[in-house]
């Protein structure tokens, strides 16, 4: 059965937790009670006011504890969660939950112990023994789960020295990578500034490419509207001087025919006056 989740407010403490005390406290803390139940059952037997009043200090230290507990374990899984898988991830937040009731009982315990001391009565201290047995099993089991996190899932010091390397070497990355953003900036921004110039001078090219190949077409069709004036004139001027031609060498025909007719008649005049 799983147990009702329990969400603490967020408190800010005046000092920073270091990593890696969750262990020996979470040890002291599995510690305390089992031998707080020794000896409430020794003295269940030899009866001495000492050992009742030692089992209340110690009890004392064990809420102690189990808030040191507390606070440790949730640093230590802060960061140790990002590297867990998702199923190590589960495991961890049930012990969390479970740590936390755990804290609460170890309150609730002490409140027993100081009812049974006030009342003196039989009844009492059968319950307070009965929430102490109760304590310690859950005690044992969250000690047995912490062992497993930390050695079937990796929630241990190497995981935990990973990441802070890890991290360090990002710091540097990042670092190093700012410095050389810092850099190359002016080149960029150099570069950048070619690029603009570059897209002036391409496109002063492009229209001046255009405006070249407008004019030139432009004078190729002057040119051919020439060439087509040209050709007409000459076809012109052909027929005209093939007409002056045949009218020459019609007149010429003409005049010709006429001397051949007058040239008989003027020799056959002398034959007749020498008869």
């Amino acid at each position: 059965m799983e147990l009702p989740a329990i969400k603490l407010p967020q408190i800010e403490l005046p000092f920073d937790v270091p990593l890696l005390l969750h262990p020996p406290i979470d040890h002291f803390l599995i510690a305390l009670p089992v031998v707080i139940l020794l000896l409430e059952l020794a003295n269940l037997i030899v009866k001495k006011k000492a050992i009742g009043v030692t089992s209340f200090f110690l009890l004392l230290l064990t809420v102690v504890a189990a808030i040191a507990a507390y606070i440790t374990g949730s640093t230590d899984g802060k960061e140790a969660f990002p590297l867990l898988s998702e199923a190590a991830q589960g495991e961890l937040k049930a012990h969390k939950l479970l740590g936390t009731y755990l804290m609460f009982a170890s309150m609730v315990v002490l409140v027993f112990k100081i009812l049974s001391s006030m009342m003196q009565k039989g009844l009492m201290k059968a319950l307070y023994l009965l929430v102490l047995i109760l304590f310690v099993a859950g005690i044992l089991k969250q000690g047995k789960e912490g062992g497993e996190l930390v050695y079937e899932h990796g929630v241990n010091v190497q995981k935990v020295q990973e990441l802070d390397s890890d991290l360090d070497d990002l710091k540097e990355e990042l670092e190093e990578l700012q410095e050389e953003s810092k850099k190359a900036a002016p080149a960029a921004k150099a570069v950048e500034e070619v690029k603009e110039k570059a897209a002036e001078v391409q496109q002063k090219v492009e229209e001046k490419a255009t405006d070249m190949k407008q004019k030139a077409e432009e004078k190729a069709t002057e040119a051919k509207e020439k060439a087509a004036n040209v050709v007409e004139t000459v076809k012109d001027a052909a027929t005209q001087l093939k007409e002056k031609v045949e009218e020459k060498a019609a007149d010429i025909k003409e005049k010709t025919q006429s001397a051949i007719e007058v040239v008989p008649t003027e020799t056959t005049k002398p034959e007749i006056a020498t008869h």
